[in-house]
């Protein structure tokens, strides 16, 4: 915004004669308009870092023979009007000083908003404003919830950098005699702003019918963003071994494939390894 430093009075009263009318950025019909204070300038500017107050002042001409009410609001962006409704006489010129907040943890970009004034009978003006915020770009990505669900995995990407971020998945499933999906990282068809959480599925159409495994998801995005997330599964067919009358055949064999991954399983990678679970197949 132009002067962001000066003090400027609450709501000020200019006679047309004397001071002149602003330069209108937009009006309502032929009888009052509302532009930035200060003239020549067609819209509002504000740049500063999270947590800062800027100020500027806007200008709303009644130009009719008769006073008018006018109401003063901002979208986008949070705003606060030394008045948020005047009494403009006919023929003058109020300013009235604003203030743009910019929100704690906001992250670095840019900010359309807009200073909308209305008159008591439904007529409306406005003037754009553009809100630049500073600060570092930070990118960070993480990978949560991952759980096995009949034939696909399921997790959450949450976005806990200050810039928009596209992110690439890896995924690999291992288990007790070898791996059995390796894909290698492909970009995902999304978006992630800042402080976005995004729940998605990973199809796993050719899962084992009896096998204990191990599931990583890996996660990147430009900038440095990474982060991995591991969850196991127990995949026993007990609805075939029931109907079949041998119960403890599948207990065995789920005991022969525990047995073998204790003896054949690396130690426990760094990230948080979920419990496991014991799926049956059917879609939960």
């Amino acid at each position: 915004m132009s002067y962001p430093t000066r003090a400027v009075p609450a709501a000020g009263l200019a006679l047309l004669a004397l001071l002149g009318a602003a330069p209108a950025a937009s009006a309502a019909g032929e009888g009052w308009s509302v532009a930035p204070a200060g003239g020549g300038r067609p819209s509002f500017y504000a740049e500063g870092t999270p947590g800062t107050a800027l100020r500027d002042t806007v200008s709303v001409t009644n130009r009719t023979r008769r006073p008018v009410t006018f109401r003063l609001t901002g979208t986008g962006v949070p705003v606060t009007f030394a008045d948020a409704e005047v009494r403009v006489p006919g023929r003058t010129r109020a300013d009235i000083a604003f203030t743009v907040h910019v929100p704690e943890g906001a992250a670095p970009g840019d900010r359309a908003a807009t200073i909308a004034v209305r008159d008591g009978d439904g007529g409306s003006a406005s003037v754009p404003l553009l809100l630049r915020i500073g600060g570092p770009e930070l990118s960070a990505l993480t990978v949560e919830r991952v759980a096995v669900h009949g034939d696909r995995v399921t997790y959450d990407l949450v976005n806990r950098g200050t810039t928009a971020v596209v992110p690439t998945l890896a995924v690999r499933v291992d288990g007790v005699f070898g791996t059995l999906v390796d894909r290698a990282p492909r970009t995902l068809p999304v978006e992630l702003a800042p402080g976005r959480r995004l729940h998605l599925t990973e199809p796993w159409p050719d899962r084992p019918a009896l096998d204990a495994v191990d599931i990583r998801l890996t996660v990147t995005a430009a900038g440095g963003a990474r982060d991995s997330a591991r969850t196991s599964a127990r995949f026993v067919p007990w609805g075939g071994v029931v109907a079949g009358g041998v119960p403890a055949v599948g207990t065995a064999a789920l005991a022969v494939v525990l047995r073998r991954r204790r003896r054949t399983a690396p130690g426990p990678a760094p990230e948080a390894v979920r419990e496991p679970a014991e799926l049956t197949g059917a879609a939960r």
